[in-house]
């Protein structure tokens, strides 16, 4: 974990795995999957992608790599997750299940499908405090929301009032782009746009702990 490219690791149990390897490959990182603890070891970050939040949690488990995954976070390793991902690092979810573990990592409570089902998701252009060049074209797919955060939370994003957003008025305002220390998420899918500039911002800060 030292010298050169960092090597930056997606949790490769389920969900978008081959878009996050190509972006953070394309953003000037080795990347690789993790699927073992010995992998997660070797790494400099992690990418916990978009998928199905209590699916991966339980895949976690079922693969010995909660608890190391945990302790890498605790002690201050980078990491990064989009929707599902978002879900995972929160220390608290509204509307999940009771036997879904949580990584911790970011002092917020999350909300499960907050925009509504599948057929609910959208796509909007969103202003990202600390990503240069003009706005995210955002990919929302049976997104989460911010419901609450710690004044330690940085908000680096919330969705607009406008009509086209699932939800209305509920919706407007909502957080869906937060960094704590080392730790970044999002509610919505920048791996599935080309634009790798928020894979970017994660390779900057994994780069910068090393």
């Amino acid at each position: 974990m030292s010298g050169g490219e960092p090597l930056i690791g997606v949790l490769a149990l389920q969900g978008d795995v081959r878009e996050h390897l190509s972006a953070l490959r394309t953003s000037g990182a080795r990347a690789e999957p993790v699927r073992r603890e010995s992998e997660l070891a070797e790494v400099d970050g992690l990418v916990v992608p978009g998928g199905e939040s209590t699916t991966i949690s339980r895949l976690l488990a079922m693969f010995g790599l909660l608890e190391p995954l945990r302790e890498r976070i605790a002690g201050g390793m980078p990491a990064y997750g989009s929707c599902a991902g978002m879900i995972l690092l929160a220390s608290k979810v509204l509307d999940g299940r009771e036997d879904q573990h949580q990584l911790g990592g970011l002092d917020v409570i999350v909300r499960r499908n907050a925009f509504g089902r599948q057929v609910d998701s959208f796509e909007e252009d969103l202003p990202v405090a600390g990503v240069d060049g003009g706005p995210v074209h955002a990919v929302f797919i049976r997104a989460p929301w911010v419901e609450s955060a710690s004044p330690e939370v940085e908000v680096l994003a919330r969705v607009p009032g406008t009509p086209d957003v699932p939800g209305g008025d509920e919706a407007a305002g909502r957080i869906v782009a937060v960094r704590q220390g080392r730790v970044l998420a999002t509610a919505f899918h920048p791996e599935l746009t080309g634009d790798t500039r928020v894979h970017r911002l994660f390779v900057e800060m994994v780069t910068e702990e090393r």
